[in-house]
């Protein structure tokens, strides 16, 4: 046998021991893909992927290194790949209509999973507690227009947990039927807070504005409908989904317009050990100091408070929960001392969500 012969049958046999290895990787993936389904997680998590590429790299020697690096990453894309396939079931709820963008942020956190239509965020948030959907993506707070109250609310009285939130610029495009130019314009129509976000740009063109439900629903008009004088403010992607044009895009004035989406899931809130946010619901007693004292109780603890809302109960006149969010884990000894304290204090005390950060949703096409 020359050296030839040697070297292949050696790799032959180190072929067999990595094919049994991967098959070891890919049940884990298994198990990787029904946990994320059941706490509403989406599959991809690209920190975590960098940081494991980074760690793995140095267990070979360094003239490897590299080779070793794009041999994980697409290890890593095939994992995610297989765990796509066993996710392709799972049922994502939003509230609104296909090319909305709840429905466009449901699909960038959950690419694989089956996005379902709701009337309303109540109906979305109902359909993950009872079952037949196992997450929600629902907005709980704008840039432009504030706090999403009707969901909060639904936090503090319902029985799901929050899984992590990841906020989406919204920017606004000018779309058209296909072929139809800027010149043949006459109207534009769109939500109410569209046409708002657009008002510079509309009005030097000076357009008739006609407000509708919502943008998604405009776009649908114009692209069944026979006017080519009429066109609709709405995001790029839903040109795609409606086959529309995009005459202008980013006409939108505040260019930083930006939502929060949180995802619901029926999964008992855990902390794990890399989690850096947490979000809190709280009601204190009707004592004199007694909010500044949960207040200052946080604090106290090492937490920083990022944010304090304060909303009616619902139950009883000028009685009010609040809706915390804070940097730190609480997974520890001293976060859980810290709810404790809290306890003390508070007539009930819930943690609401634990995760690492808070993910921006870009659009990926930008990246090809």
């Amino acid at each position: 046998m020359n050296q030839l012969e040697k070297a292949r049958q050696d790799i032959e046999r180190i072929d067999a021991g990595m094919a049994k290895l991967f098959e070891e990787r890919m049940k884990a993936a298994e198990q990787v893909a029904a946990y994320k389904k059941e706490q509403g997680l989406p599959i991809e998590d690209r920190v975590r992927e960098e940081a494991l590429i980074r760690k793995n790299s140095g267990l070979v020697a360094f003239e490897y290194r590299p080779y070793y690096a794009g041999f994980l990453t697409h290890l890593m894309e095939e994992s995610k790949n297989y765990q796509r396939r066993l996710l392709e079931g799972m049922a994502v709820a939003y509230s609104g209509v296909e090319g909305a963008f709840a429905h466009l942020a449901a699909g960038r956190i959950f690419p694989s999973g089956t996005l379902i239509p709701c009337p309303d965020f109540e109906s979305a948030y109902r359909a993950v507690e009872d079952g037949r959907c196992d997450c929600a993506v629902l907005p709980i707070e704008n840039s432009y227009a504030g706090d999403v109250d009707s969901v909060l609310d639904l936090a503090y009285r319902g029985s799901l947990s929050v899984a992590g939130i990841y906020h989406m610029p919204l920017s606004q495009s000018l779309l058209a039927k296909p072929g139809v130019s800027i010149d043949e314009i006459r109207e534009v129509q769109s939500h109410p807070q569209a046409l708002s976000q657009c008002m510079p740009y509309l009005k030097s063109r000076g357009w008739k504005l006609s407000p509708t439900v919502n943008t998604a629903v405009a776009a649908k008009e114009v692209a069944g409908g026979a006017r080519r004088d009429l066109a609709v403010i709405a995001a790029r992607e839903t040109a795609e989904l409606y086959g529309l044009s995009v005459l202008a895009g980013e006409i939108n004035e505040n260019k930083n317009n930006t939502t929060r989406f949180a995802v619901f899931t029926r999964a008992e809130c855990t902390v794990a050990p890399e989690d850096q946010h947490f979000l809190m619901l709280f009601t204190t007693k009707n004592a004199p100091g007694a909010l500044g004292h949960a207040i200052s109780i946080i604090s106290e603890y090492g937490y920083n408070l990022r944010c304090l809302k304060s909303r009616p109960t619902g139950q009883e006149n000028w009685a009010y929960y609040f809706y915390a969010e804070g940097e730190g884990n609480v997974g520890t000894d001293r976060g859980r001392q810290m709810i404790q304290s809290l306890e003390e204090v508070c007539k009930d005390v819930r943690l609401l969500g634990s995760f690492r950060e808070e993910k921006l949703l870009e659009d990926r096409r930008k990246e090809r």
